[in-house]
């Protein structure tokens, strides 16, 4: 049986590198919640489920 482990890490940014997290998490929320609502879009209004690989097409159109 093999033994699972954990490690937990803390960083302390300067504040260029607290900028630029604070930036690519907007910018990860904003793709994620866009194709959320693409996708819930898709469901309510024709009943039509959406997969990863039409929802990742989409991202790139």
């Amino acid at each position: 049986m093999k033994t699972k482990r954990a490690y937990k890490f803390r960083f302390y940014p300067d504040q260029q590198q607290e900028t630029l997290l604070a930036q690519t998490f907007g910018c990860v929320r904003y793709v994620y919640n866009s194709i959320l609502r693409y996708r819930t879009d898709a469901y309510y209004q024709a009943q039509e489920k959406v997969g990863y690989t039409k929802a990742s097409s989409q991202l790139t159109a």
